[in-house]
Order: structure tokens, then sequence, then C-alpha cells
């Protein structure tokens, strides 16, 4: 049986005192106020999550990328997967990392991003990574994972919450691309495997909306 947790009404309290990492400027830093109000409200295991983020990010910053990589992939795959309805009571809900920590629990859409946004603090660029929106063939149903690209024309590693391993898109012919995106920009898969840009990702209202609580909380 799903639990939901935490209630709407408790997410509510969470995000206005979210104090995020330093806007992906290499850096995972999160504020004393954020982490006693996790301590208070979440309990001992929400606050070692975050800390354990943090740590994370030290000891992987400097490590070969695809260390990076593998690293991340497991860390945010130890999260309980639940569904939007269940855990945030919204048919699709894009959480940011520190409310899928803290609440211990998330969809694809959140690992995706908890990934991609914790390997650009690392230093990993941004034209490297996309977020992809994909259709799960086996389980028939839309999915989303992070893509990392050595090259723009490289065929790109796979960081998937279904699976531990990290495999080339090539061997994933269980997930057949939908669009992509990142910081930068919005692409559509044309027929062949083609990506077409189409825009800017804030035509995504999920992904302006999380920005926007991001943005709210380095304000505090």
């Amino acid at each position: 049986m799903i639990t939901a947790a935490p209630a709407p009404r408790r997410r509510a309290r969470l995000v206005p005192v979210l104090m995020m990492f330093a806007a992906l400027a290499g850096a995972i830093e999160l504020s004393s106020r954020l982490m006693d109000y996790v301590q208070n409200e979440f309990g001992a295991e929400a606050y070692e999550r975050l800390e354990n983020w943090q740590r994370l990010h030290s000891l992987a910053k400097n490590a070969p990328i695809k260390r990076q990589l593998k690293l991340v992939n497991t860390f945010f795959n130890r999260v309980r997967f639940i569904n939007d309805i269940h855990h945030w009571g919204e048919e699709d809900y894009w959480a940011t990392p520190i409310e899928l920590l803290t609440t211990n629990g998330g969809d694809c859409e959140d690992f995706s991003i908890a990934k991609y946004l914790t390997l650009k603090a690392m230093g990993v660029p941004d034209a490297q990574l996309r977020i992809v929106y994909v259709k799960a063939l086996e389980l028939n149903q839309a999915h989303m994972v992070l893509a990392w690209y050595e090259h723009p024309e490289d065929d790109p590693l796979i960081l998937d919450n279904l699976i531990n391993d990290i495999k080339p898109a090539s061997q994933r012919t269980d997930l057949e691309p939908v669009y992509s995106f990142n910081g930068d920009g919005l692409w559509l898969t044309k027929s062949g495997g083609r990506n077409e840009r189409i825009g800017e990702p804030e035509k995504l209202k999920r992904w302006q909306a999380l920005n926007e609580r991001l943005t709210e909380s380095l304000n505090l």
C-alpha cells in the first residue's frame, strides 16, 4: 500500500522556506535555517539525506565524469518511487531535489530533475545534459530519464530510476524519446532520432514553476 506523504498542506509549508543551492554555480550549499527546519519538521532521517547530498557533491565534484554519473544515479535511485497523486495530491508535480529528499519520495520527473541539477552543480556543462521525456514501451506509459552527451552527436548515456545500470541510448530499446530539454532549450525528437529545437524550456509550465520556486528560495 502506498502511503500519502506528505499531504499538499505540508508541502505548502515546506516550499517557502527552502534555501536552494546557489543557482547551479558549482556548489550545493544548504542554509542552517533550512537544515534546522527539516530536522524539526521531518526528522533526523530527512536531515541526514540532505547532509548526504551535500557530502556527495563534495566527494564527487572532482571525480571523472562517468564516476559522477554513476554516483549521482545510484544516490537518487535509493529514494522511494511514489506517484504524484499519492505523494503530492496532484496529477503531475515536478519537485525540487530538496522536496524529493526531504519527503523521501518522488516519481521519474523528480529523479531526472534532481540528477540534472546535481550534475550541473558539480560542473557538468548544460550542453551535455538533457532531461528526456520518453515512452517506456514495456510499461506502456510516459517516463522521464536524464541523458548525458559527451559530444552533441554521440549516443548518450541514460540515467534512469527504473534500472541502476547506465547504458547508451542505443541499448535502451525499451524507451522511445518524445522530447528533451535543459536550461537552454527544448527539442522535439523526430523520425530517425533527429532532435529539432522548438524553443525555450520556459514553454514547459511545470519546469517554469519549479524554477520560480528555486528563485523564491534563493531570495529568502
